[in-house]
C-alpha cells in the first residue's frame, strides 16, 4: 500500500490502464452507456476507493496528463484546415449556430440557477460547463466560481453528450454533416468533438471549430451573465 502511495507514475498508470479498459469494454460489448471516459472515471475511483489512496496523492502522479490537455486541444485545427472552404462557404450559419448555443447554454443555466436558487458562487461556477476545461478554469476562477465544480461539470457535460449526441440525431433526424458537428463541439467540448471524428471529418472539423469559438463567445458572455444573479 506504500509503495503504490509512493509512486511517482501511480495517477498516471491508473489513468491510462483505465482508460485502455474503458475502449476494450466499448469494442466488446459496445452500448452508448460505456464511453471509455465513463468508464475510466469509475475504475479510478473504484481502485483509490479500495486501496484507501488519497485524492491528493493520485493527482500529483497524475499531473503528466493534463499537461497535454491543452496541446491536444490544439491539434483538434488539423481537421478544420482541411475543411477551410466548407467553412468559408457557410461561415454565417456557423456563426449563427455556435452563437445560439453559448445562448442557450447560459440562459438554461440562469433559469435553473433560479428554479432551484442557487447561490452566486455554484451559478457562476456551471457557467462555462459548456467549453474545453483549460477555457473553462480561467473563467470560473476570474468570476469567483468554485475551479472544482467546473471541472466536474464540463467533465460531466463532456461525457453526456458524447453518450447521447448519436441518439439525439436519430430522434430529430439530423442528418446534415456541419450541423452534427457543431452541436456536439459547441455543447459537449472537446469529449464531444471525439463523436464528431468518428462521425465523419467534416463532423470533427466544425466541432474542432466549435470549441475555439464557443470559447471566445464565453469569455465574453460568462461576465455578463454573471452579474444576472
Amino acid at each position: 500500500m506504500t509503495f503504490l502511495q509512493q509512486s511517482l507514475y501511480l495517477g498516471f498508470v491508473i489513468s491510462i490502464m483505465a482508460y485502455l479498459c474503458g475502449i476494450w469494454l466499448k469494442k466488446k460489448l459496445g452500448g452508448a452507456i460505456l464511453n471509455p471516459l465513463l468508464v475510466s472515471v469509475v475504475l479510478v475511483i473504484g481502485f483509490l476507493t479500495v486501496f484507501k489512496i488519497d485524492y491528493k496523492t493520485y493527482n500529483s502522479s497524475a499531473g503528466i496528463i493534463s499537461y497535454l490537455l491543452t496541446p491536444a486541444t490544439v491539434c483538434l485545427a488539423i481537421p478544420l484546415y482541411k475543411q477551410l472552404e466548407l467553412l468559408k462557404k457557410h461561415f454565417g450559419a456557423i456563426l449563427a449556430a455556435i452563437l445560439s448555443g453559448v445562448f442557450t447554454s447560459a440562459a438554461c443555466i440562469f433559469a435553473m440557477s433560479l428554479l432551484f436558487r442557487l447561490d452566486h458562487s455554484t451559478y457562476v461556477s456551471l457557467l462555462p460547463k459548456s467549453i474545453t476545461t483549460a477555457i473553462g478554469m480561467g473563467i470560473s476562477e476570474e468570476v469567483g466560481g468554485m475551479v472544482t465544480v467546473t471541472v466536474v461539470c464540463i467533465i460531466a457535460t463532456g461525457i453526456f453528450g458524447n453518450i447521447i449526441g448519436e441518439t439525439v440525431f436519430r430522434l430529430f433526424g439530423i442528418k446534415e454533416p456541419m450541423a452534427k458537428g457543431l452541436a456536439l463541439g459547441t455543447s459537449a467540448h472537446a469529449i464531444g468533438t471525439a463523436k464528431a471524428l468518428e462521425l465523419g471529418e467534416v463532423e470533427g472539423a466544425m466541432s474542432s471549430l466549435s470549441i475555439a469559438v464557443a470559447g471566445i463567445l464565453t469569455v465574453i458572455a460568462v461576465p455578463l451573465a454573471a452579474g444576472l444573479l
